[in-house]
Formats: structure tokens, C-alpha cells, sequence
């Protein structure tokens, strides 16, 4: 029988199985059949797998430790399919790096210390370095704990998760394009590259408040994968031959902070937060926004003459920008250098490890026979 040791973790809003990069040391070239055999991925429900058919819990990490000086861990994400066999490469994922740092405390990838322990991360997909901070005390490393993000009301073990120089790691530029606002396919936007490479665009542009339910922004989606497409070519990112992937750059759409009220009924005013942000994810509304995604917009509302920042010119903090997603209110701290570049975003978010345990997986198992 052939047993594939695995770790669910929850990390913020999302849920990754993390592989130790051992255990998966020989078949590398076929990570992708291996993972979407484990996830069931061909099957939109996941039924014969361990995927959550979701965007946000379909996903996987292969963790090991870095050969890399003054770095613990790198991490190999993964975004599984839902509905089709496949796997894609191309991103980074924030929740769960969020997990990542967790999870390598908890496993001795990283030593823990007293008071608190700072593991330091490289992410193989994209080459952006992070850092986790979480608090040991006594050197002891938490199974529990009682932060909260937005998007969830569970508990788990407070982590702040930091996107070190996160600029330019798949484009070269912060501003791929080198302009601030520009027209895509009929929509004003800006393109950005920070902690993912993302399109951002004027959701009045799109006929949109931008304040929008989940259910009520589903109906932009289509007309945002196009955008996607568009802004890809653009950046670099793709060439006119090339397949159409889901993952990269990210998409969403962003516009000046208004009243709304979250997924789970809680009225949000205009004045406690900067910017509203509603983002895609593959196929579907993200219910809050992915942590790579915030960066990006992040950094561009520190960034003058984007959209980011042009709608959020009145916010309060020089250095804090608050985010009004669907799910509620989420915080992004940037530190810039003395010449005016962006060094650190860090996010605070919370994770927790949910089980271990063995996958059988049917690629592997067909192998044995």
C-alpha cells in the first residue's frame, strides 16, 4: 500500500494540504498528475479526493528546508483544479504562506524561540521571501489560539505574515508598464506587481459600485477573466499562443470607500475603512481577498498616480491601508526605505493545523499494482 503523509492546515481563510518535499523528492515530474489524483480534481465536487472544490481549499504546498543563507523554508505552492485535471504553478499563495510558517515550527523545519519565533520563507513559484511571526512562549509553539481574520469567525494561532521587497518578483517592476492608470480593453486599470501580479480596475469603469455582494459581483466575473487575458498579454506575462490560465495576473476591481454591509449581515460605514476592493479567484468571487492580492493593492495605493491611490487619497494613515472586502475590514502595514520603495507589507492573520494523515492516492496506488 502506498501512503503519502500529509498536513491540513488552515491558513486564514484558505485551507492547504502541505507536503513535506521529501516525501514527494521522486516523482517531481509528476507533482501535477500526483496532486490532482489526490485532489480529485477532474471532478468538480473533489468527491474522490481531498480537495474542498473551492478556490480558496483546493489547494496544496510542498514545504522543505531552504539551502538558501538566512532563509528556513522554501515552499512550492500549488492551486489545484476544480472540475479539471490539472494543476497551476504560476502564483504565490498568502494564506497559505500563513500556514507555512506554522506549520514549520510545528514540524522543526524552524526552531522556535522565546517569545516569538520569525521563520523565514522563500516562495519557489514566484522567488518572493516572507516572513511569518509568531508568538512561543517559553520556546513552546501553539496548537491554538484566539485570533480572527475577516472571513472567518474560527480561532487560530495569531501570525503576522510579512511580503519582503514583494516588487517586480515576476515582472521586474512594480509598474510593469511603467504608467499608473492606463485603458485595457475599454477599462481604466492599473497593473501592478507586488506580492502577485495583479489588474486593478476602475469599477465604475465596469458599471459597478464596487460595494458589491458576492452574489451580486459573480456577474462581473466573465467580463473580468477578459480583462485578465488583456492585462496578461500586457504585462508579459502570456504570449497570444499561449493557453488561458485563471491564476495569474490576479483581477479584481477597486473603488472609493462607501457604506456596505458584509457576508455575515455587519454594516461597515465608509469612514472605517479606505478603499474598496472586491477580487476574482480562478473561476469565482473571492469572499474576502487573497493575501497576495491585498499586496498588490497595497502597494499600489502607496504608489502615486494609481488608482489605489488616487481613491484612497484621503486615508488617514501614511503607512496603513484598510481594505473593505465582502467579508469585512482587512488592515495592510507597508514600510518603505528612504528612497521611497516599498520593503515590507505585512498582513496579520491567523492558522491553525487540522489534522494529519495519510492520502492514498490513485496515481500513486496504479504504480504499486
Amino acid at each position: 500500500m502506498v501512503r503519502l503523509p500529509a498536513t491540513l492546515m488552515r491558513g486564514g481563510t484558505s485551507k492547504c494540504w502541505v507536503f513535506d518535499a521529501d516525501d514527494l523528492s521522486m516523482a517531481e515530474d509528476r507533482l501535477d498528475e500526483i496532486l490532482a489524483s489526490a485532489f480529485g480534481a477532474a471532478d468538480p465536487r473533489q468527491i474522490d479526493g481531498v480537495g474542498g472544490a473551492t478556490s480558496t481549499t483546493s489547494k496544496a504546498v510542498i514545504v522543505g528546508p531552504s539551502d538558501e543563507p538566512g532563509t528556513d523554508v522554501d515552499y512550492l505552492f500549488a492551486q489545484v483544479g476544480i472540475g479539471t485535471f490539472g494543476v497551476e504553478w504560476g502564483s504565490n499563495c498568502g494564506n497559505c504562506a500563513t500556514a507555512v510558517g506554522l506549520y514549520a515550527l510545528q514540524t522543526g523545519l524552524a526552531t522556535p524561540r522565546d517569545p516569538v519565533s520569525t521563520v523565514r520563507m522563500r516562495n519557489r513559484n514566484t522567488g518572493v521571501r516572507l516572513s511569518a511571526t509568531v508568538p512561543t512562549p517559553g520556546g513552546a509553539v501553539p496548537e491554538l489560539g484566539r485570533a480572527t481574520v475577516p472571513g472567518s469567525s474560527a480561532e487560530g494561532v495569531p501570525v503576522g505574515l510579512g511580503f519582503t521587497r514583494p516588487a517586480g518578483a515576476s515582472t521586474g517592476a512594480l509598474l510593469p508598464t511603467g504608467e499608473g492608470v492606463e485603458r485595457i480593453d475599454g477599462v481604466s486599470a492599473t497593473l501592478v506587481d507586488a506580492g502577485a501580479p495583479a489588474v486593478l480596475a476602475d469599477a465604475a469603469s465596469l458599471g459597478a459600485s464596487g460595494l458589491e455582494t458576492v452574489e451580486e459581483f459573480a456577474a462581473l466575473v466573465p467580463r473580468l477573466a477578459r480583462l485578465r487575458r488583456a492585462a496578461a498579454l500586457r504585462m508579459g506575462l502570456a504570449l497570444p499562443e499561449d493557453p488561458v490560465t485563471y491564476a495569474v495576473p490576479k483581477v479584481g476591481v477597486v473603488a472609493p470607500a462607501g457604506d456596505y454591509v458584509t457576508s455575515l449581515g455587519v454594516p461597515v460605514p465608509a469612514d472605517a475603512y479606505d478603499l474598496a476592493v472586491r477580487m476574482v479567484s480562478m473561476h469565482a468571487p473571492h469572499p474576502v481577498i487573497g493575501l497576495t492580492s491585498a499586496v498588490a493593492v497595497a502597494a499600489a495605493a502607496m504608489t502615486p498616480g494609481t488608482l489605489p491611490a488616487i481613491l484612497a487619497e484621503n486615508r488617514p494613515s501614511a503607512s496603513t491601508i484598510r481594505l473593505g472586502t465582502p467579508a469585512g475590514i482587512v488592515e495592510a502595514e507597508v514600510i518603505s526605505d528612504h528612497a521611497g520603495a516599498i520593503g515590507t507589507v505585512t498582513l496579520h492573520r491567523a492558522a491553525r493545523r487540522l489534522a494529519t494523515a495519510e492520502l492514498l492516492v490513485p496515481a500513486l496506488l496504479r504504480e504499486s499494482v
